[in-house]
């Protein structure tokens, strides 16, 4: 959602904010600006559009301060125009705001507030927030002025504000959308998201939910709502600032699809013995005997996340015999769900800040059940409430579109499926050694997989045209045709379905004609010969096939005409964790097609990296 960064040290303002902006549009955007404060007041520059328009709008009109703040916003109330951009300010002119979220009651307040004699400027809900303050204004300084203005607002949010009559200070509040606050050499960062000011410093604080920093050149306070200190300890970031860089490749989302043998060693890395045929995990605080006890497992996400944990149902079931049910994170708690007694909560969330999937695992919570946390990002807001986490070890991901953090959390899941297994006694230690050396090959087999990438390039320069495209998948590789699916909508904005296969008859055969590719997920599998006749079906209708199968087995050559279809085979790997190979040429086509197309690979219109709001 949108960006946010703040700054108060001896570097000139603007670069820092306009560094730190940069650094965050992968997170998607409309709009952007900056506010820089001086003893003479404050000088905002805000332009619609991407960021190379404010730049350009300061270096027609400079501007200069002490310390400031910036933004880059995703439209959820108003238009997005110069106006309609942050940052925001009172009817003084001497208070600023920037924010993340919804003030939900922001219609009721602003109409208080117009009754009062406060004009407003623009469509937008953060704007109440700067009248908001202005009336509590004291001479108790703005961080009061804020808490008493939190008393009648509602909502999820992230704010960031300063004020000419309390200088020198930056007031950061969170209540659901991310805040980070970095402690420099004497200098101090506050942002959404730790790229933003990861070339300058390492160590970061998160803060939690309804709290408030107080940021002054003297250091940082941490408060409640109330006022009250909050002891909160700083944490290390190991990201190399230069993994967050393009490195090279045209776009991130390529960088990110190439770095996944990495992300998927450095998720198994110290988790594993093969020697001894055993998992380990230190952070997941759930005792031995709750593991031992369960009766249902309930997976918890919302969108590629989502599509992780149905390929997680089938891992877990078959390794560690439980029953596993998938619930989108989104609809879990208006449902009023029942929980049962000895169940397991997983919540499986890239950047740990998704407002569906953290209200979901806080219903689960309530009801008495525990819970792990799959997560990218250390210190987050899930990793924090969910009894215990599994760290993916991705490393940050700046494309929108997940690619290394879904392969991260597929590998992550299995791991925590062995666990379980081991935990439960349902497999044994030869037989888990045995999973554990197919996980060791896993990174060289998806090196393997990435070579296909040439020869996807090709299909994609034969088909990036079409507007329509059709999923195909069987058991554990259904929800990969739903993952294909939804990649080539995000980046191409071409219309794709994902279906099991054998569900194709019922629906969607109707839409195949020459025009509509199918898509033929068809490992050497189990239900290798249902997929044939599949592909079959699709062929008798004129539809032109793309079928990825398994290097060596020759089976699926004998129906393809290679005049009309293609075959792309990818290395051999075990059955749980095929899906991880099979998702590669899918996140390759997606991406070459949109290239073609000329579409924002890393920055899909209408898209965020971490939805912070419902």
């Amino acid at each position: 959602m949108c960006g946010i960064i703040g700054y108060l040290g001896s570097k000139p303002v603007v670069p820092v904010l306009l560094d730190g902006l940069r650094r965050m549009e992968y997170r998607g955007y409309d709009s952007a600006g900056v506010a820089l404060v001086s003893p003479e007041g404050i000088e905002l520059r805000r332009s619609a559009g991407k960021l190379a328009n404010l730049e350009n709008a300061i270096r027609i009109e400079p501007l200069d301060g002490v310390y400031g703040v910036g933004h880059t916003r995703w439209a959820t109330h108003g238009r997005p125009t110069e106006e309609n951009a942050h940052p925001h300010r009172d009817c003084t002119g001497k208070i600023v705001v920037v924010h993340n979220g919804i003030i939900e009651n922001y219609l009721e307040l602003k109409r208080e507030l117009q009754g009062q004699g406060h004009t407003f400027k623009t469509e937008t809900d953060t704007e109440i927030v700067a009248h908001l303050v202005e009336r509590e204004m004291g001479t108790d300084g703005l961080d009061n002025a804020v808490r008493r203005a939190l008393k009648v607002m509602r909502g999820m949010f992230a704010l960031v504000l300063v004020s000419v009559d309390d200088p020198e200070k930056i007031v950061a509040v969170r209540n659901g959308p991310p805040i980070v606050v970095g402690l420099g050499d004497n200098e101090f960062f506050v942002a959404s998201d730790i790229p933003a000011i990861l070339s300058h410093t390492r160590d970061v604080v998160f803060l939690g939910d309804e709290e408030m920093a107080v940021i002054t050149r003297s250091g940082v306070v941490f408060t409640d709502y109330s006022g009250r200190e909050v002891s909160k300890t700083s944490q290390r970031v190991l990201w190399d600032p230069i993994a967050a860089e393009k490195g090279g490749y045209k776009h991130f989302m390529l960088k990110e699809i190439f770095e996944q043998p990495t992300a998927a060693r450095d998720t198994i890395l110290g988790r594993v013995s093969l020697d001894r045929g055993e998992i380990f995990f230190e952070d997941l605080n759930i005792p031995p005997d709750t593991l031992k006890n369960l009766r249902k497992v309930t997976i918890l996400a919302c969108g590629t996340s989502w599509h992780a944990g149905l390929v997680g149902k089938y891992m877990l079931e078959s390794l560690a015999q439980v029953p596993v049910e998938v619930e989108y994170g989104s609809e879990y708690r208006y449902r009023n769900p029942i929980v049962a007694a000895n169940e397991l909560a997983i919540v499986i969330t890239q950047s740990g800040e998704t407002a569906d999937t953290r209200a979901a695992l806080h219903e689960a919570a309530r009801k008495g059940a525990s819970s792990i946390a799959i997560c990218n990002v250390v210190g987050s807001a899930v990793t924090r409430d969910a009894d215990g986490t599994v760290y993916t070890h991705a490393g940050p991901e700046i494309g929108v579109a997940s690619t290394k953090a879904f392969t991260s959390q597929l590998v992550a899941l299995q791991l925590l499926g062995l666990y379980l297994a081991q935990s439960r006694g349902t497999l044994g230690t030869d037989e888990i050694r045995s999973h554990i050396d197919e996980l060791l090959h896993l990174p060289q087999t998806i090196e393997e997989a990435i070579k296909a990438s040439a020869g996807v390039e090709k299909i994609a320069e034969r088909f990036y045209s079409r507007t329509d495209f059709l999923f195909l998948g069987r058991g554990i590789n259904y929800p990969i045709a739903l993952e294909g699916a939804l990649k080539l909508k995000e980046i191409s904005y071409i219309h794709a379905e994902g279906y099991p296969a054998g569900e194709m008859k019922h629906g969607p055969i109707a839409l195949i004609d020459e025009r509509m590719p199918v898509v033929a997920l068809a490992p050497d599998d189990h239900v290798f010969e249902k997929m044939v006749g599949n592909v079959q079906e699709a062929k008798a209708r004129g539809g032109a096939v793309i079928a990825i199968t398994t290097t060596g087995d020759d089976r699926m050559a004998a129906v393809l005409d290679p005049q009309n279809d293609v075959q792309l085979a990818m290395p051999r790997t075990s059955a749980l964790l095929t899906p991880i190979i099979m998702t590669i040429p899918l996140q390759l086509l997606a991406y070459h097609i949109a290239v073609r197309r000329g579409c924002d690979v890393d920055q899909p219109r209408n898209l965020a990296k971490s939805v912070t709001v419902e």
